[in-house]
């Protein structure tokens, strides 16, 4: 800003009184400086008991949604899926038998 840009502004400004230092200052600043926390002290404030609990909420979150996104749901047999294996042939019972053993080792692969 330009003095010539608001006069009235700088005329208030050229009365104000300069501003003026403590002879001591240079010392103040190091000194508060020095008796900044420590390294303990600055721990403890970032693991504070409310930032551990809202840490521990949000991770026991995160786990519960992942248990349930990669848990399958148990299938329900349906009466359709029942009324099938009873129209079987007496015959085909070894193939049906060996067909519920592959469903059953497929449900349980960890390869999923």
């Amino acid at each position: 800003m330009e003095p010539q840009d608001d006069k009235e502004l700088w005329d208030v400004l050229g009365r104000l009184p300069e501003p003026t230092l403590s002879p001591f200052f240079a010392r103040n600043v190091l000194r508060r400086i020095r008796q900044g926390p420590s390294h303990l002290q600055r721990v403890r404030h970032w693991f504070g008991v409310r930032k551990l609990i809202g840490g521990s909420a949000v991770a026991t979150v995160v786990i519960g949604l992942a248990l349930v996104a990669h848990h399958p749901s148990p299938r329900t047999a349906f009466s359709s899926d029942l009324d099938i294996v009873a129209k079987v042939d007496p015959q085909d019972y070894d193939v049906v038998a060996d067909l519920d053993e592959l469903i059953a080792w497929d449900e349980n692969s960890v390869w999923e």
